[in-house]
């Protein structure tokens, strides 16, 4: 993409901030182009967003039925998946996965529990409350 081409349409999720890009100028050198986004981009956003709300809406009401666990809830709260939160917290996916099951994460020791919290922006009381859930 040349410095001409790099979208200024604008994006709302940007919230008025720009963007770097990358593209060529005149003499073919490739730099850093600020860009206020574009709509494609926007719609994306948007439904990635939209997505995670309606995990994070579903996670809540299986943590108070009992049938998932904090973990599940903060993980999509976050913006996070599985893969992404494994990478965050040094976790192996597998694992990640056998966590969100309530009663294996009940048992989790301290020191898993802290890298969860710490991965997710929280502390490692917030992590375990339930009623903490907003």
């Amino acid at each position: 993409m040349n410095v001409e081409e790099v979208p200024q349409e604008g994006n709302i999720t940007l919230e008025g901030h720009r963007k770097g890009v990358y593209a060529r100028d005149a003499e073919g050198h490739l730099g850093l182009v600020a860009s206020r986004g574009w709509e494609a981009e926007e719609i994306v956003t948007r439904q990635a967003v939209e997505m995670f709300d309606a995990l994070t809406a579903t996670a809540r009401e299986r943590v108070y039925a009992g049938q998932g666990s904090p973990l599940e809830y903060h993980m999509y709260r976050a913006r996070m998946d599985i893969p992404l939160l494994a990478q965050a917290s040094g976790v192996w996916q597998w694992r990640v996965r056998r966590h969100l099951r309530p009663e294996v994460f009940r048992k989790l020791p301290l020191a898993l529990r802290a890298r969860y919290a710490k991965a997710l922006g929280l502390t490692p009381a917030q992590l375990d409350e339930p009623d903490g859930l907003d």
